[in-house]
């Protein structure tokens, strides 16, 4: 600490250590972790394809801001942050980019005849990409602005799961398990086949059958007719 000087009056100096060291008695602003609604200038200091920031104003009506028509499940849809900036509405809270981002919330897996297709809805968090690993390995990865995508072919049962990634790390997994039906799928059609054939050989045997009645039919009548 500094010592008075001697040619200054005490009340005078005590202003001068204030001056000098207030900044530090000063309370600080944790940061945020996750806010409830914010508008595009919120948004703005961890959107980096935000350009233009419009000010705080009041809805074009008069009312209050209200909420954006964002859908996390939607893929390749305008950002938050644009329809902020563009309708002056309020986005949902999103974690900060320097953050690990929330778990994304995988919807499905399923097959679509060539692959498996996996189908998830966003967090409310700032992403770069989102990774998918099948069986505990690493199989592809999407954009930011996907919400689909292929992984190829999943044989027999796998764990498949989803992460979110931004430059803070990954967020936990979102999994679900995959059961390779393909087998069932033969199961069925060979079930299905062989039924057919048991009917058709069914239908042959019963035609048979009426056949040698009306022969032996035919050779009664023959009969009698010569016995008479």
């Amino acid at each position: 600490m500094m010592a008075a000087s001697p040619g200054l009056p005490i009340p005078l100096t005590i202003v001068c250590l204030v001056f000098i060291r207030g900044l530090s008695f000063l309370p600080t602003t944790p940061g945020r972790t996750k806010a409830h609604w914010l508008s595009s200038e919120d948004y703005s200091q961890y959107e980096e394809d935000v350009t233009t920031v419009l000010p705080r104003t009041p809805a074009p009506d008069g009312g209050p801001l209200k909420p954006c028509d964002y859908k996390p499940c939607l893929e390749n849809q305008v950002t938050c942050s644009q329809l902020a900036a563009s309708t002056r509405c309020l986005c949902p809270g999103f974690t900060l980019h320097s953050e690990v981002p929330d778990a994304p919330d995988l919807r499905t897996v399923s097959w679509n005849g060539s692959e498996v297709v996996v189908r998830w809805c966003a967090p409310y968090s700032y992403v770069t990409a989102y990774h998918v690993t099948v069986g505990g390995q690493e199989r592809r990865k999407f954009g930011r602005d996907q919400r689909s995508g292929g992984v190829g072919k999943v044989e027999d049962v796998s764990m498949v799961c989803l992460v979110a990634v931004n430059d803070a790390g990954k967020s936990q997994e979102s999994c679900k398990m995959y059961q390779y039906r393909g087998s069932s799928l033969r199961a069925g059609l060979i079930g299905g086949a062989l039924g057919l054939l048991l009917l058709i050989l069914l239908l042959v045997l019963l035609w048979r059958y009426k056949r040698q009645r009306k022969q032996q039919g035919s050779i009664t009548m023959h009969n009698i007719a010569a016995t008479q």
